[in-house]
């Protein structure tokens, strides 16, 4: 009988998750001036979600998300943080 290990990977640290950063609210308040919108019209993000464990989140938070891009070197993108 062969007895293996597994390995826990937490989804933050997975290679292919890109980088999640809690903004402060005057990055946050700076990102919606500038896309005219309110933080309720941004696409949401549970504050369960894997990617963001550990990032001492909580409702109402925004996060934005570094993308690598081909085209365009690194793309943001922002979620505003919900209760599940």
């Amino acid at each position: 009988m062969m007895v293996t290990k597994k390995h826990l990977t937490l989804a933050p640290d997975h290679i292919y998750v890109p980088k999640h950063e809690v903004m402060t609210k005057k990055e946050a308040e700076e990102v919606l001036e500038k896309y005219h919108c309110k933080a309720t019209e941004l696409p949401l993000i549970f504050g369960n979600d894997p990617a963001i464990v550990g990032l001492g989140i909580k409702p109402g938070d925004m996060i934005k998300i570094t993308r690598k891009s081909a085209t365009a070197g690194e793309s943001f993108y922002y979620r505003y943080v919900v209760e599940v």
